[in-house]
């Protein structure tokens, strides 16, 4: 079947979609253990860039899981096809010339690697949400960790599930150490510094 799939070129170029946006398109890659606060700044900083007249979309874990990916569950494997898909998605959205923003725990820096490698250059910006553990735990929104602590939940990240720590991600983000605001201000003043906003 795949002998007789051939790429469509699309009349509008990605060059016309970013002079119409008026920014450069690029996914941040929110990453970071569950009650870090990844979806909480994601939804802080899309709500600034749209203040600023941005394009954006904003993909959440919970919420993909619950279409796209419903069905998937917390193994290995389907960690790994989890953020396969999403990925996928997202370099649509970005070739789209939106600012793409994903958060989600994905944990393995595999897969974080091969999601960075089918974007363009400069187009994949990894932001981690660097909360440590017991701070995540302290404030457990979900009972997520209490769960976990009774052997509840398997393969739970931070606990039974390994978390691959970001070694050189473009925004290291201490939610512990710092405000909401200042972790927006960080992020937009990265896409600054990057060209990605010009305003």
């Amino acid at each position: 079947m795949t002998e007789n799939i051939v790429w469509h070129t699309q009349t509008v170029s990605r060059a016309e979609k970013e002079q119409h946006k008026g920014h450069k398109p690029v996914l941040l890659w929110y990453t970071g253990l569950s009650g870090s606060g990844k979806s909480t700044i994601a939804n802080a900083v899309e709500a600034k860039l749209f203040e600023l007249g941005c394009h954006t979309y904003l993909l959440d874990g919970d919420n993909v899981r619950m279409g796209l990916n419903r069905g998937l569950t917390f193994s290995d494997e389907d960690r790994v096809e989890n953020i396969r898909r999403i990925s996928e998605v997202a370099k649509l959205f970005v070739d789209a010339g939106l600012i793409v923003s994903t958060a989600f725990i994905s944990p393995f820096e595999e897969d974080r690697a091969r999601a960075r490698s089918i974007m363009s250059q400069d187009e994949f910006v990894e932001v981690f949400i660097d909360t440590p553990l017991e701070v995540c735990e302290s404030r457990d929104p979900k009972g997520l960790y209490k769960k976990a602590r009774a052997g509840e939940l398997p393969n739970f990240t931070g606990i039974s599930s390994a978390f691959d720590v970001p070694e050189q991600p473009e925004i290291h983000v201490k939610t512990a150490e710092q405000t909401i605001e200042q972790s927006v201000e960080q992020i937009i003043g990265y896409l600054r510094e990057a060209g990605i906003l010009e305003i």
